[in-house]
């Protein structure tokens, strides 16, 4: 399976991408006590550490509003999916409760302030990359009528493998086609961040807690500006 950043990575030189593989899935809608509690853990944190700052003042999340400048994206109705995590843990709401890997991936995300997203590796195609969108491309919201396309402007940023696009404006919203589902045995992740995220360390943080969460078998590659393209091969 080839992965890539190569079409972007020189208009956005400081982007590094972690490709985590992670197999052998068990999923359920309970959220393990342990999992519960790290959660806990990180929310009250970053509440403590991010008291009375401005979400535009917090490093990672300023690099990823300059990002989505680079590709166009000047609403503030669209943010980097780490911003609105960010968001709703300061405005008092809870991470909410999906199936112990999203739960997982939000720690982690939460954790190193960095976008994280998976897809059931199962439901894709081909090569698998971050890439300009192209005039083809169709968008089907997760969430929504599964027939209502909306797709990507010229020149957006998109995640997509061969045949689809699995994630519109770099990391804003996943489209319906590839989702993780409680029946999802294999997934491939990605850890997306800019110039002020540890990307490597946040990618280790996930594969032990993808093991220890969902018993998964994981493995990772790093790709960036002067490493923008791997052969990534699952072990199943």
């Amino acid at each position: 399976m080839r992965i890539s950043i190569a079409d972007i990575s020189a208009d956005f030189p400081e982007t590094r991408i972690a490709f985590v593989v992670a197999e052998n899935l068990r999923l359920g809608v309970e959220r393990p006590g342990t999992l519960d509690t790290a959660i806990s853990e990180a929310v009250a944190l970053t509440r403590k550490t991010c008291e009375g700052m401005e979400l535009a003042s917090i490093p990672e999340i300023q690099d990823w509003r300059r990002a989505y400048k680079g590709f166009g994206i000047k609403k503030t109705s669209y943010r980097s999916s780490v911003e609105r995590l960010v968001k709703n843990v300061l405005a008092g709401r809870e991470v909410p409760r999906i199936n112990n890997l999203v739960d997982a991936y939000n720690l982690v995300s939460l954790q190193y302030i960095v976008p994280i997203g998976a897809d059931d590796l199962a439901k894709l195609t081909g090569a698998i990359c971050f890439r300009r969108a192209m005039e083809s491309d169709r968008f089907y919201a997760l969430g929504g009528d599964g027939e209502t396309n909306d797709p990507p402007k010229p020149d957006e940023v998109v995640y997509a493998d061969a045949d689809k696009v699995l994630c519109r404006r770099w990391n804003w919203y996943q489209d319906a086609r590839s989702p993780v589902t409680l029946e999802t045995q294999r997934a491939i992740l990605t850890v997306q961040g800019q110039a002020h995220a540890d990307v490597q360390s946040a990618a280790t943080a996930l594969c032990e807690a993808l093991q220890v969460y969902c018993g998964a078998e994981t493995q990772s590659v790093l790709l960036s500006a002067s490493s923008p393209e791997a052969e990534f091969t699952p072990r199943l």
